[in-house]
């Protein structure tokens, strides 16, 4: 299991723009890639709070705002 206080973690993201947290020491899945920001599980959720505001995939966002669905 791991451990929130002392593991150390990394921002991925994919071609959506969804935002996730993921152990630093494992290779992101397959379609995320790294953010940029590493740090506790606490500071990378800080970090997705600021990023993330609109929690829609991306291609979700296109149809509406080109005027679609």
């Amino acid at each position: 299991m791991l451990d929130g206080a002392t593991t150390r973690f990394l921002v991925v993201v994919n071609h959506e723009g969804q935002y996730s947290v993921w152990p630093e020491d494992r290779e992101p899945p397959a379609g995320w890639r790294a953010h940029g920001t590493r740090g506790t599980r606490a500071e990378c959720l800080e970090v997705i709070r600021t990023h993330w505001d609109d929690m829609r995939p991306l291609s979700l966002r296109s149809t509406f705002e080109e005027g679609g669905a």
